[in-house]
């Protein structure tokens, strides 16, 4: 996926968030260790940490949303709390794109 997609997807992601209540707390957190985050969103007492997926043809995006990845977000997710010193409770979202049409996974788990 090039790099101009992979922004303009976040880019329509993040513009979705924010018309469903959404704040948007912070945007590709990088945790070196463990890699990045695309999106922090708050709702209610709430932390989002969204990962985004985005496919131009068939392929269902979310296939792209491996255990290795589920756990590489909870690991980075786990990192940006204690950097940040944040006290929230917190969930990982999927948004897939394909074809134009948002699919908001909420509460992932492994």
């Amino acid at each position: 996926m090039s790099r101009f997609f992979g922004k303009h997807s976040e880019d329509l992601v993040i513009d979705y968030l924010q018309s469903k209540g959404y704040q948007i707390i912070d945007r590709n957190f990088y945790a070196k260790k463990y890699g990045e985050i695309d999106i922090v969103a708050l709702k209610g007492e709430v932390l989002h940490f969204v990962e985004v997926k985005a496919s131009r043809g068939s392929f269902e995006a979310v296939y792209n949303v491996t255990p290795i990845k589920l756990r590489r977000i909870i690991s980075s997710a786990q990192y940006y709390l204690k950097q940040k010193r944040l006290k929230y409770s917190w969930i990982i979202d999927v948004i897939t794109i394909n074809n134009g049409i948002i699919r908001h996974i909420e509460n992932v788990t492994l």
